[in-house]
């Protein structure tokens, strides 16, 4: 970006800066209150009498408790609301909502928030970049959790805890979540993966992992997709079939891959990545990109890197946010709903954080997404229960101030560093790790070519 334009934007949303001042503007931007209430409307429980707490007060109480570091639902819900109601009454409450109304939440309030202008790095030549992945969160061992849910089986024996598996789309450079799909059925990682096809935003570029790298999976997407504009890169393994049809350039090649009884046209590219010192790995991709000129074989080998922001995705998510993936519900329905809170509750934050980027002239990955939290925090609690004390003049310079500190809080840019491919408890084929040590300077490419 020219230095110029860069300072005139900083001034610019210094003067038109209207902060988040409290939680309940925030949750209300994100999950407007005609929202749940259409949403409750259409899925939610029959009413028998009128509820003491409303429906989108449960909602926007429950984000606000998956917000804060300590404290109980009931205690959270009597700081936002003033209404004092059990914890085992939540819980009741919890348990008749139906599913569908938390995904339909989602669906409807996690947008895109990446502009072209202003995030730069958070598109491809024109596409907006697209990270998908799951993982699993640990559910105490209640009769409800053992019985609805399995435990994954280690090297040595089962799991100390029940999982529920999600996958989440962010958008790659922000780390916005845009797709979520559940599994409260102990659906597999597979099987929640086809729900964010639908999903995929319009001219969109998705970067898949090797567990996706499939026939079916790029079927889908096509068959869905059929007026196109979702473009896709997936690792996959070394071990499946193509053939190839042309070669290219670059090195790269058309190959034809079987989709049942359908055969699809894909791109593939073959390279190999290493850090300064360590041993050579082998990449394999294929992807709808079949421009070659437009889409240089090297570029899209090195993009493939970016998918790693979905990892600390789930970090911010689990260890910053909460301290470790271990829910506290009671039942699989209520783990999900706990799951999709911190979703809301992470999408929030991304608000200040965007705010925050802006104001300092950097990336948004650049503004310590821990320091944000912490200050939104302490504003926010701070402001429900003395925000009526101050004047809304005074009020505005506090949060002002606040958005400001947030955006002086950058991190420095992330050190060309990796860890060693290898655990402590080695399973299956990982070699096991005995000494910690890290490869320090930028990833070596080397473009392999695909011939017959």
């Amino acid at each position: 970006m020219v230095p110029g334009n860069r300072i005139r934007m900083q001034e610019d949303a210094a003067r038109n800066l209207s902060p988040i001042s409290d939680f309940k503007k925030a949750i209300r931007l994100l999950i407007p209150i005609r929202n749940i209430s259409e949403v409750f409307r259409l899925y939610g429980p029959a009413k028998r009498r009128p509820a003491g707490l409303k429906a989108w007060e449960l909602v926007h109480s429950l984000v606000y408790h998956l917000l804060l570091p300590v404290g109980t639902l009931s205690e959270h819900v009597k700081q936002l609301t003033g209404k004092k109601i059990s914890d085992s009454g939540l819980s009741q409450r919890r348990t008749a909502i139906p599913w569908q109304v938390f995904e339909s939440l989602m669906e409807a309030c996690l947008k895109p928030k990446a502009k072209p202008r202003l995030h730069p790095e958070a598109f491809y030549k024109g596409l907006r970049l697209c990270g998908i992945d799951g993982t699993q969160f640990s559910v105490t061992n209640t009769p409800q959790n053992r019985s609805g849910l399995s435990k994954a089986t280690s090297r040595r024996m089962k799991a100390a805890y029940a999982k529920v598996t999600t996958c989440v789309m962010v958008e790659l450079g922000l780390r916005n979540p845009i797709g979520v799909a559940i599994g409260p059925a102990g659906e597999s990682e597979m099987a929640l993966s086809r729900q964010l096809i639908e999903k995929l935003p319009e001219k969109s570029l998705s970067i898949w992992d090797r567990l996706y790298g499939v026939g079916a999976v790029i079927g889908l997407i096509l068959q869905i997709h059929q007026g196109g504009g979702r473009e896709f890169i997936m690792r996959v393994k070394a071990n499946l079939k193509a053939k190839i049809i042309e070669e290219l350039p670059d090195g790269s090649a058309l190959v034809e891959i079987k989709y049942g009884k359908d055969k699809l046209l894909v791109r593939e590219i073959r390279g190999s990545v290493r850090r300064p010192k360590s041993k050579w790995s082998e990449v394999r991709m294929w992807t709808s990109l079949v421009d070659s000129r437009k889409y240089p074989a090297e570029e899209l080998l090195k993009l493939y890197a970016q998918r790693w922001e979905s990892e600390i995705y789930y970090k911010e998510l689990k260890i910053d946010m909460r301290g470790g993936d271990l829910l506290q519900s009671h039942t699989p329905l209520t783990a999900a709903q706990e799951i999709a809170a911190w979703i809301l509750a992470h999408a929030v934050l991304m608000d200040t954080r965007i705010k925050a980027a802006q104001i300092g002239g950097v990336e948004v990955l650049r503004v310590s997404f821990l320091k944000t939290l912490n200050w939104v925090q302490g504003l926010w609690q701070f402001l429900e229960l003395g925000g009526d004390l101050i004047e809304p003049k005074n009020l505005d310079k506090l949060v002002k101030r606040v958005i400001k500190e947030i955006s002086q809080s950058v991190t420095p840019k992330r050190r060309e560093r990796s860890s060693p491919r290898a655990l402590r408890q080695p399973v299956v084929s990982w070699p096991r790790l005995t000494e910690n040590s890290y490869q320090i300077g930028p990833t070596e490419y080397k473009m392999i070519a695909v011939t017959s």
